[in-house]
């Protein structure tokens, strides 16, 4: 209970006296910034499939760039892309569903992944263990630059691309009356997704970027109703989420990622209590 007998020790005194976690704490709120601004749109849209299979859909990327011994940043840039374009591709040419032409190249692209991670010659890629779960402890100035800049062209693209993102996600024959293409659209928001993903995935690791792409803003539509404020609200939830389970990670010695990725979850959870037992108030 020190964090509530003596806050200022458990609560500030970590970030002073430890410089890696103050910039872990930067890189958690540039993270945030980069998942959260795109995330609401993963939600709006119902793009939660779409979004879990970009962020397993990297690591090809990744296992391929560790072996060969290239940037492995680099690695899951170009995975992104190809996965990007043939979600767009089978989308076009296919008579199937959306979540079923995603389900088979998730599926393939995370097949690809534990082949080559497996394989005699990915055979010292265990410490790709890193890129699954993060090493925001250890990042670095390069890393927290390259957030910044994916932070800065999220926020950017999202800002052009409002007005033909809100109409296109409400009624898409309406955009197109209007003179927006949703397809082209719908191109730019996956761009900026895979974008936010690669920045991430070395802060939080590919598997959890997920909870922070869907937690925050999934919370933040509970509480709020226009697309800024959610957008808003999300960055804030999520900024409150990566403080908590920083600190909780240090002071419990827990892995940094999963309890930031946890806390947000958990924050989920309490939102949807407190936002159910309000309507069941009201229905009362």
């Amino acid at each position: 209970m020190t964090w509530l007998t003596d806050p200022v020790d458990w609560w500030i005194t970590p970030f002073v006296d430890n410089p890696f976690l103050r910039d872990a704490l930067w890189a958690a709120l540039l993270t945030v910034v980069c998942t959260s601004v795109i995330g609401t749109w993963v939600v709006l849209r119902g793009l939660s499939f779409l979004g879990d299979a970009l962020a397993h859909g990297v690591l090809p990327g990744i296992a391929i760039a560790f072996v060969i011994g290239t940037s492995t940043t680099l690695g899951a840039l170009v995975a992104a892309i190809v996965m990007v374009g043939g979600i767009q591709l089978i989308r076009t040419a296919s008579p199937l569903p959306d979540d079923a032409s995603i389900g088979v190249l998730f599926v393939g692209f995370l097949a690809l992944a534990v082949v080559v991670m497996s394989s005699r010659a990915g055979g010292g890629s265990g410490d790709l263990t890193r890129f699954l779960f993060g090493s925001i402890n250890a990042i670095d100035t390069a890393g927290l630059r390259r957030l910044l800049i994916v932070a800065v062209i999220t926020v950017v693209g999202v800002a052009v691309l409002h007005r033909a993102l809100v109409v296109g996600t409400f009624d898409e024959v309406q955009a197109r009356l209007l003179g927006f293409r949703p397809r082209l659209t719908h191109f730019a928001l996956l761009v900026l997704l895979a974008l936010a993903i690669v920045a991430s995935f070395e802060t939080v690791g590919s598997l959890l970027v997920f909870a922070f792409l869907i937690a925050p803003p999934a919370t933040a539509s509970l509480v709020f109703r226009r697309v800024p404020t959610i957008m808003v609200g999300a960055v804030g939830i999520g900024a409150i989420g990566s403080v908590i389970g920083l600190l909780v990670s240090y002071h419990a010695a827990t892995a940094t990622g999963a309890t930031m990725a946890l806390t947000t979850v958990a924050i989920f959870l309490v939102g949807l209590l407190v936002s159910s037992a309000d309507r069941l108030r009201r229905a009362i």
